[in-house]
């Protein structure tokens, strides 16, 4: 009793102890001390709280726009893909963490008849149980468990990625249907003028006042106007259908909140301290819990080398009345074992597979350093597609204010008869096109905003 007593707690020892394959440390990265600022510097005093920081309904303030993103994050088919992959991971985890503890099987066997010579009845039960426990004893079990584990938390990211993606398009989308919707609404009102311009110009060419070069001319404008409408309307229905299928919706018409002038702009958009990017944004977690995972594939492939031990057991008993006599009878059996077993040669199997364990290791690595690259690349862009667009749009509002009162004091001259009409053409067309612009700059400049938000991490709390 003594000596197996100390070979269960030897036993213990080593399977608490010894794990073979490395210990998983965060990779020292070097990163920026500050965003790359749109002026071509390096923002080092950033903040420490973050743009990000706010919940994707504090950003987008529509009311439309938050209930068309509610809608696409209980309907999208990409999020329930993610969702049930979460499912399987977990299963998969299940499995793993299964081999740890030890596996018990229950058998029965009830037979009965009667013999053919002496008419005598018999009856059997037997029942037993079978135990199979390996000893983890090199850490390979605990190291796979490990894996699995990672692997289940890089799905998480995963997911989290998904969603941070979904709320970006749908807002990203969102606003470009308000540009298109603008444009729309300049063109149809551009129409709208023209006719009464060339009405007017009719008018006056009928009291002698203008010429059919006028009449014409006016036309001109008019036409450019009305065909876009037909383009503006094609692009509409397209972007509503895109909205649709973000939303997990056949396509149909899509309802509309505020305007896109009056959609509010954050007073700042601080980026915060580039050490947290790491801990925000979800695909750098993902690639850190694959590194994890590819880590502690290595103590699975190095365990490979070392013998695995089983310990087995199996118990039970047969009761019943034999056809040779009038007594019932019973009987118990039991039974243990130790299995061990040890690769002698394998070809260079074990070598390779430790090898690719190492050389998925490295591309892991690889990967989340590539990921982190890539995201500060993303916020610098935002950063600086933001400012930029932000400038646009301001003096494009000067431009079309300009050009606004260009043309009506060249309706002024056409009319005191000091100008053509061709002046007053040439303003109404360059305001047109400038109105357009300006309705592309708006647009441009809320999707920059959903972009930086994206590439911040932000949102998918």
């Amino acid at each position: 009793m003594r000596t197996w007593q100390l070979l269960a707690s030897a036993i213990l020892f080593l399977m608490a102890g010894c794990m073979l394959g490395p210990d998983y440390r965060r990779p020292a990265v070097q990163i920026s001390s500050g965003y790359r600022g749109p002026a071509g510097g390096s923002e080092a005093q950033s903040k420490a709280s973050s743009f990000a920081d706010l919940p994707w309904w504090q950003v987008f303030r529509d009311p439309q726009l938050q209930e068309l993103i509610r809608t696409a994050l209980k309907q999208n088919y990409d999020m329930q893909l993610a969702t049930e992959r979460i499912n399987a991971a977990r299963a998969q985890l299940a499995i793993t963490r299964s081999s740890l503890f030890p596996q018990l099987q229950g058998s029965g066997d009830l037979t009965g008849g009667k013999d053919p010579s002496s008419q005598a009845k018999f009856r059997y039960l037997a029942l037993s149980a079978d135990v199979a426990f390996q000893l983890d004893l090199f850490g390979r079990l605990r190291r796979a468990t490990e894996a699995a584990r990672a692997h289940l938390l890089a799905t998480e990211e995963a997911q989290r990625t998904v969603l941070l993606t979904l709320v970006s398009d749908v807002a990203s989308d969102y606003f470009t249907l308000l540009q298109l919707d603008l444009q729309l609404q300049i063109t149809r009102d551009t129409v709208k003028t023209q006719e009464d311009s060339v009405k007017l110009t009719s008018f006056r060419l009928d009291h002698g006042v203008a010429t059919r070069l006028d009449v014409l001319q006016a036309q001109q404008v008019l036409d450019s106007a009305n065909a876009q409408i037909p383009d503006l309307e094609r692009q509409i229905g397209q972007e509503e259908d895109a909205i649709n299928i973000l939303l997990g919706n056949y396509p149909q018409d899509v309802s509309r909140g505020l305007a896109l002038t009056q959609q509010q702009l954050p007073p700042s958009v601080p980026p915060g301290v580039p050490s947290s990017l790491l801990e925000r944004r979800p695909d750098i977690r993902q690639a850190e819990q694959d590194l994890i995972a590819a880590n502690a594939e290595i103590g699975v492939a190095k365990a490979d080398f070392f013998p695995q031990v089983s310990l087995t057991g199996s118990s039970g008993g047969v009761r019943g009345r034999p056809f040779t006599s009038s007594m019932t009878s019973q009987t118990g059996i039991w039974s243990y074992g130790v299995q061990v077993t040890q690769p002698i040669f394998t070809g260079g199997s074990l070598s390779g597979n430790l090898h690719l364990a190492e050389s998925q290791r490295e591309q892991a690595l690889i990967t989340y350093k590539q990921a982190i690259q890539h995201a500060f690349g993303d916020v610098s862009d935002a950063l600086i597609a933001y400012q930029r667009f932000n400038e646009t749009r301001v003096r494009q509002e000067q431009q079309v204010a300009h050009l606004a009162e260009t043309v009506r004091l060249s309706i002024m001259r056409y009319q005191g008869g000091t100008t053509t009409y061709l002046e007053v053409l040439d303003g109404q067309r360059s305001l047109f096109a400038a109105e357009l612009t300006l309705a592309q700059a708006r647009g441009n400049e809320y999707q920059s905003l959903v972009q930086l938000y994206k590439a911040l991490g932000g949102g998918w709390q």
